[in-house]
């Protein structure tokens, strides 16, 4: 993918004077349809608003399409970690970042731009709280109430911190009035003292016979009472000091309660909390576990477009969109082999073939019987006549090959067998079957296959192989697990050519059990091969001038899941004859300025 999401502002970018999030803009490929696939995009997020246009350049005529945020849904794939989809009821657009930062960027950014929107998204509501005033009693009760809507769970434990406050704004009054009453104390001892001391020094110097008797409050038993008495404390700014002191002490008597009271409801939630959380954990664990696996098993499996696609008959592609997304993929991967093939110096291999009495033998293997059984009835089905009442029609005809199918299903599966001769000059018939054997070469004219391997050698001529094909998507990938035997055919009398074969069919083995990541196929294929020699001019050896080998090639293939017939026999129409001259070709390369091995 090219450079995707050059992004013009970041998702934490926010104006601050209208605190709104600022535009972003940047490449992201949407999912265009089952034919274009993924196209780059230039998409705008702005005022809530999440628009593409074709390209940054063309952003002024105008944008292709655009969802408004405030009830859209976004999706981050399971799967793919730089998709995501954005639905708006039945709208949908997938999208793809160029990478999984990238695609955290543009999420976050949209989640931000809804927010804003004020769809009662988490953050409003955390914004609303905190504008709630909480300096008096009514006013917190009032804010507490308006929470309360908003979080309904945890009420008790909301509501006893509400009442904390309260107490606290009490108690903070409290504290302030007791401390001017102390001031007012301290004041008025201060004024005490020193009049009692300006009494006493009036004292010293006028008797107290001589001090005038309205200095004093006579009793009624004659006794006299001095007039300036102590002020009470009652008095000094109309404090009831034992009133406060009662409120006081009912205060943080209500304090201490309130957190008794806390303490027990966090106390008995803690558990719960705790359990919840291993829980939590638990989930992220198995989550984690099982999106590595995802992601390792998504890995291996060739995985062409989207979005969601699933290979059956119910399949939302019709045969229409599923043979122009085949076509397309196999057009590629022609152009691929072409550039492979211009930019590729073959190196020689020293590929000796192994003596004809080798490949004569039969063998002593598990599979022997049934490796005898499938060349007998390979063998007559070559010799068929392909017209008459056999049904077999002519498909293709370029020069010296001609293809010939018969139609067949079963239960909505094309089983179509496929009957196929060719003539090929200066190679021998053991030499072809050699070539189509032999795996050390199988990948250098094989074109098809994205990897195989040897799971057991049965003899020396007879080996069980496991390969996987190159997937042509919309179909799922295929493999299949086959034994291949070659096979030298004894002439029944002196004049018949010398035949050789090789056949190919599937087998079931345990060190390569059918998986989830591909549809087993299922084939019987053969390849028989017969060398006619012509007679050199006078004393001349026999030169590669002189031989000719002709091709039987005979395939049954069920390919297992489920694609339209018109595409299967379409493809098959294209294929087999590609593949016939693109092998023959190489053999003839091959052997070519080699001696002739018969």
């Amino acid at each position: 993918m090219s450079e995707k999401s050059s992004s013009s502002s970041s998702d934490e970018d926010v104006d601050p004077e209208s605190g709104q999030p600022l535009e972003l803009g940047g490449v992201l490929s949407k999912w265009t349809n089952y034919i274009h696939g993924w196209q780059d995009r230039w998409v705008v997020l702005k005022n809530n608003t999440l628009s593409y246009y074709k390209s940054e350049d063309e952003r002024e005529y105008g944008c292709r399409g655009s969802l408004c945020l405030s009830k859209a849904v976004i999706t981050p794939h399971e799967f793919d970690e730089c998709r995501f989809d954005v639905s708006v009821n039945d709208s949908v657009w997938y999208l793809r970042a160029e990478d999984p930062e990238h695609r955290l960027q543009w999420i976050e950014s949209i989640e931000l731009h809804k927010a804003e929107s004020g769809y009662g998204s988490e953050t409003s509501l955390r914004r609303h709280g905190s504008m709630l005033s909480l300096t008096s009693a009514a006013s917190i009760w009032l804010s507490v109430t308006s929470l309360f809507s908003f979080f309904s769970k945890g009420h008790r434990l909301r509501e006893k911190f509400a009442e904390m406050e309260t107490f606290r704004d009490i108690l903070c009054r409290q504290v302030d009035t007791l401390q001017k009453y102390f001031d007012s104390c301290a004041d008025a001892v201060s004024k005490d003292e020193f009049q009692r001391d300006r009494v006493e020094d009036d004292d010293d110097d006028f008797p107290t016979s001589a001090r005038p008797d309205s200095e004093y409050n006579h009793n009624n038993n004659g006794s006299k009472e001095k007039l300036f008495s102590p002020a009470s404390p009652k008095g000094i700014n109309g404090i009831d000091f034992k009133g406060e002191a009662i409120t006081f002490k009912a205060t943080t008597a209500g304090i201490l309660s309130t957190l008794s009271h806390c303490i027990e409801l966090m106390t008995k939630r803690e558990d719960s909390w705790q359990k919840r959380l291993d829980k939590e954990l638990e989930k992220r664990r198995k989550v984690e576990d099982a999106y590595k696996s995802a992601v390792n098993e998504l890995k291996k499996k060739s995985h062409y477009g989207g979005p969601d696609y699933e290979e059956g008959p119910n399949s939302l592609i019709n045969e229409e969109e599923f043979f122009d997304a085949v076509e397309a993929a196999l057009d590629r991967q022609d152009k691929i082999e072409e550039q492979c093939q211009s930019e590729k110096v073959r190196k020689p291999r020293l590929t000796l073939a192994s003596p004809s009495d080798a490949y004569s033998t039969i063998g002593t293997h598990r599979f022997a019987n049934k490796v005898e059984e499938t060349v007998q009835n390979h063998m007559a089905y070559s010799i068929q006549e392909v017209g008459g009442d056999a049904n077999w029609q002519l498909v293709v005809e370029e020069g010296e090959m001609k293809v010939y199918r018969r139609e067949v299903e079963e239960n909505g599966i094309v089983l179509d067998p496929l009957k196929a001769t060719h003539a090929v000059k200066g190679v021998t018939g053991h030499e072809v079957c050699h070539y189509f054997w032999d795996t050390a070469v199988r990948l250098d004219w094989e074109t098809t296959i994205e990897n195989f391997h040897v799971v057991e050698k049965l003899s020396d001529n007879a080996i069980i192989v496991y390969q996987t094909h190159k997937r042509v998507w919309p179909a799922s990938q295929r493999d299949v697990l086959y034994l291949s035997a070659i096979r030298m055919i004894p002439p029944r009398n002196e004049n018949d050519p010398d035949t050789w074969l090789v056949c190919n069919f599937s087998v079931d083995h345990d060190d390569a059990p059918p998986t989830n990541r591909c549809v087993r196929a299922k084939i019987n294929v053969a390849m028989i091969c017969q060398t006619l020699v012509s007679p050199p001019e006078g004393d001349k050896e026999i030169s590669r001038d002189n031989i000719m080998c002709k091709i039987n090639y005979i395939a049954n293939v069920n390919p297992g899941g489920w694609a339209p017939a018109s595409v299967l026999r379409a493809v098959a129409k294209r294929e087999y004859p590609k593949f016939l001259k693109r092998f023959t070709s190489y053999v003839q390369e091959k052997t070519a300025g080699k001696p002739i091995l018969f």
